[in-house]
C-alpha cells in the first residue's frame, strides 16, 4: 500500500490549508485501519491531527478540532485534511497514514505512511 500527500508547500497566515492523500496499490485490506493525519512541527514530536476510524465518528485533536476537517472520498482511495485559519505554529511536515492503532505518540513503524510533505505558514 502506498500513500502520497499532495498540497501547497507555502500557505499565508489566516488562509486554509488543504492536503490530499492518495492511497494505492497493495493487497492488504484497508478496512481495519485508521485513516490518519499526523504532523511534526520543527523540533517537536509527531502529533495526531485526527483520523477517520473504520467504524464510528471522526476524531480530532482537541487543540485543533475547531478548525480541522478530515474527509474520505467515496471512492475510498483518497482522504483529505482541511485546516482553517493557519498560523506560523502550523508549520510542520504533514503525514497521511493508515495506522492499525491510535493514541500515544504516532509510530511511523506501524501501518502505512506517506513520505510527508513540508508545509510552511508565512507571509
Amino acid at each position: 500500500v502506498q500513500l502520497r500527500e499532495s498540497g501547497p508547500g507555502l500557505v499565508r497566515p489566516s488562509q486554509t490549508l488543504t492536503l490530499t492523500c492518495s492511497v494505492s496499490g497493495g493487497s492488504v485490506t484497508t478496512n481495519y485501519y485508521y485513516w490518519s493525519w499526523i504532523r511534526q512541527p520543527p523540533g517537536k514530536e509527531l502529533e495526531w491531527i485526527g483520523y477517520i476510524p473504520f467504524s464510528g465518528t471522526t476524531y480530532y485533536n482537541p487543540s485543533l478540532r475547531s478548525r480541522t476537517s478530515i474527509s474520505r472520498a467515496t471512492s475510498g482511495d483518497q482522504f483529505s485534511l482541511q485546516l482553517d485559519y493557519v498560523t506560523p505554529e502550523d508549520t510542520a511536515v504533514y503525514y497521511c497514514a493508515l495506522t492499525p492503532a491510535v493514541g500515544g505518540t504516532p509510530n511511523p513503524r506501524l501501518g502505512f505512511w506517506g513520505q510527508g510533505t513540508q508545509v510552511t505558514v508565512s507571509s
